[in-house]
């Protein structure tokens, strides 16, 4: 299978907050958020593997910010690092408003994400291969997070963390 360079997988998506995707205090509802995420880590997923693709884990994600109605939303997604038959998308959300001219970060996130063949079986993904050093540094930390996932959601021992327990040991 042919490795293909993490930035092939980028999507950025925008969107415009309207009055249907805000709660009562004309801020965007975190679940609407969360779904923007979602696709556009979905589009990032679904281009690196060139499958359709299921959404495995969602890291911790905090609103540092409130987006207002009539800002628009860009959401960047991107292929961190692939594993067997998943993959790693880091997520970033910026809220603009078009009339100030101001444009705030207001989200960081990881989802993981399973390829699947035709029969929803999960099947090999490519392998990344990190450019920048933003790329590098990403790739570099996505086993460690893998690693927490796994034992947070039950599927390994802490002492099998190897990656993890590097952290600690001098």
């Amino acid at each position: 299978m042919q490795s293909k360079k993490a930035s092939e997988s980028l999507t950025v998506m925008n969107e415009m907050v309207l009055p249907n995707d805000t709660n009562v205090l004309n801020n965007l509802r975190g679940g609407m958020l969360l779904h923007w995420m979602d696709v556009a880590a979905a589009i990032a997923a679904q281009r690196h593997s060139n499958r359709i693709v299921v959404t495995a884990s969602v890291d911790n994600v905090s609103f540092q910010k409130p987006i207002l109605l009539g800002d628009v939303v860009s959401i960047s997604a991107q292929v961190t690092r692939s594993f067997k038959s998943s993959m790693e998308v880091h997520i970033s959300v910026y809220t603009e408003n078009i009339p100030s001219g101001t444009r705030a970060k207001c989200n960081d996130a990881f989802y993981t994400f399973v390829a699947l063949d035709e029969n929803r079986h999960p099947v090999p993904v490519p392998e990344i291969v990190p450019e920048t050093a933003e790329e590098i540094n990403f790739y570099d930390g996505a086993l460690r997070r893998r690693q927490l996932r796994l034992i947070l959601a039950g599927k390994m021992k802490p002492d099998d963390a190897t990656e993890l327990k590097a952290l600690f040991d001098n």
